[in-house]
């Protein structure tokens, strides 16, 4: 997990993401989400919704093990974060397929 926890910063550092479930279902439904990243506990309704949405537009969606803290904790958020979605990379690898 540090490898894709380091991925997340990097692309919220250095490139251009979505962060919340609103925001990521907009990003998805506009076509510019690349990939989704999900909190582990999220409730069940929230993960199949968004699970459903990036299926349709063929995006991936990875759950880190952690929860939404953790996520938030990850992006550098002082507050808990759901969901973030990227948009562009910038300078992380997350779109590599190794995740």
């Amino acid at each position: 997990m540090a490898d894709l926890a380091n991925d997340i910063r990097l692309a919220v550092d250095s490139g251009d993401t979505a962060i919340g479930i609103n925001s990521v279902e907009q990003s998805i439904k506009s076509d510019k989400a690349k990939v989704v990243v999900i909190a582990s506990n999220n409730k069940k309704e929230t993960i199949e919704d968004l699970m459903h949405l990036a299926k349709i537009a063929n995006i991936r969606v990875l759950t880190i093990k952690g929860n939404s803290m953790d996520l938030g904790s990850i992006c550098g958020k002082p507050y808990s974060v759901s969901a973030v979605s990227v948009i562009s990379p910038g300078n992380s690898k997350i779109l590599d397929e190794k995740y």
